[in-house]
């Protein structure tokens, strides 16, 4: 392996065992102490009032966008794979 390789694994373990140890508790504390409903009411009464008109097509093209480049990011890696 390259150092290239083994640096980006270790990297990338390190990131995602720190993001694991923070969402995780987080993630418990927030369904503990009633944060669940008040979100879910939250979510009501948004949907009452209508909200922003633009904030859907904005929200869904940023969400096409990310998609986009998680498939290029694999496909480009795919191809740099069957190369070797």
């Amino acid at each position: 392996m390259s150092s290239a390789v083994k640096w980006w694994s270790r990297l990338s373990a390190a990131v995602t065992g720190a993001v694991l140890t923070l969402v995780i508790p987080v993630h418990a504390w927030a369904a503990g102490n009633g944060s669940a409903e008040l979100a879910v009411e939250a979510a009501r009464s948004r949907r009452r009032r209508g909200g922003f008109g633009f904030f859907p097509i904005v929200g869904g093209l940023c969400c096409l966008l990310v998609v986009a480049g998680i498939v290029l990011a694999i496909v480009l890696i795919s191809r740099n794979r069957k190369r070797r």
